[in-house]
């Protein structure tokens, strides 16, 4: 009977990636305890063998790439914690109100020394829009900028903004458009800076979950705040859209997808990165809005994640001398990981990244499309 290292390495051949090889992609075992801890929690396992310096890798990002083109974790994927993390997901809403600032607390307030280190100058973490781009500060302008053009924002313009982050979209919609914004997060920490980036401008952030929000707005945005929002919950996100959208609005949405139907988030990314996350699909996020909005346009630039996750990466790096005596050593394996790996995932086409643009019927249709 096959041990669990020779099982592993046989696993991994389809996909180019040898043990203890030479090539950038190749992982480095210290631990042979690794191939049954990876058999039995599958991706849990592997992302907590690494920040626990089990094995390494000069290029997570083209590790994970190629295992996911040979869709090695179809086939060591653990049964019964898949099977739990479902049954979960069907039977509690893992994204209710009481949970709703969990990913903030344990997320979004890790520190804005981290984030101001990782980020662009606007402090905006979303995929950049590199279509012209050749560095991410331009690359997130970009982005704010096609937001702008998508819900047509002109002067005097109300905005409603769920999930606003540090302000970034505000602030630069409110200096190069002329309009005026409300933002809710979940993070505090992300409200004080936020705030304090803000002064002087029509801009507003509340630490407020996005159902608790009233009013009327020409615009309606979200950017980055779909995966946060739980599939039990997409119809209520759209009934909060339909309630603050005037009858001639703009609904936006910018979310990372997946190409498939999912209750539940991928387990290391769960438990260590974004508790209570999972990905919308195209089918889950249309039957959300039947009904009630028109789809004017859905673009994916998936593509740019790969990138910008790159350049996080790199300034994560570049920052970590200074950061080190505050998050220690495992943070520093586990937020590489976190940064590379999606890399991977998003270079792979394992997931997406859309914009989306939505009106109700009868309305005019928007010049939206700067694809």
């Amino acid at each position: 009977m096959p041990n669990a290292e020779s099982i592993i390495r046989e696993l991994l051949e389809p996909s180019g990636v040898k043990v203890n090889g030479s090539n950038p992609w190749d992982i480095q075992v210290h631990q042979p305890k690794l191939y049954d801890r990876v058999l039995r929690d599958a991706t849990l396992g592997l992302g907590e063998s690494y920040m626990e310096g089990w094995w390494d890798c000069q290029a997570i990002d083209q590790f994970i790439t190629r295992v996911l083109l040979a869709r090695l974790e179809d086939k060591i994927r653990s049964e019964t914690r898949f099977l739990l993390k479902a049954l979960q997901a069907k039977f509690f809403n893992r994204q209710s109100r009481s949970r709703a600032f969990e990913v903030g607390i344990k997320h979004y307030d890790l520190g804005n020394d981290l984030y101001t280190s990782m980020l662009d100058k606007r402090l905006t973490y979303t995929c950049g829009y590199w279509k012209t781009a050749t560095n991410l500060d331009d690359a997130q302008e970009a982005k704010l900028d096609l937001v702008c053009r998508k819900i047509g924002a002109r002067p005097g313009m109300r905005i409603l903004e769920l999930g606003c982050g540090w302000g970034s979209f505000a602030k630069y919609a409110a200096e190069k458009y002329g309009v005026s914004v409300l933002g809710v997060t979940v993070s505090k920490e992300q409200v004080a800076l936020g705030m304090e980036l803000c002064k002087d401008l029509p801009v507003e952030l509340r630490l407020q979950d996005y159902r608790e929000v009233s009013g009327e707005y020409d615009a309606v945005v979200s950017i980055g705040v779909m995966e946060h929002v739980g599939y039990k919950n997409y119809r209520t996100y759209m009934e909060v859209v339909d309630r603050c959208l005037k009858p001639d609005g703009v609904g936006f949405v910018h979310t990372i997808g997946s190409n498939i139907s999912l209750a539940h988030g991928e387990p290391w990314t769960d438990k260590y990165i974004f508790p209570n996350g999972v990905l919308p699909s195209i089918s889950k996020l249309s039957a959300a809005m039947e009904g009630l909005f028109v789809v004017e346009d859905w673009h994916n630039f998936g593509p740019y994640y790969d990138p910008t996750l790159m350049a996080w990466e790199a300034n994560f790096e570049a920052a970590w001398p200074d950061l080190r005596a505050k998050y220690g050593d495992t943070f520093y394996r586990m937020w590489r990981y976190y940064l590379l790996s999606s890399a991977g995932g998003f270079r792979a086409r394992r997931t997406q990244l859309w914009q989306v643009v939505f009106t109700r019927q009868g309305s005019p249709q928007p010049d939206c499309r700067f694809s």
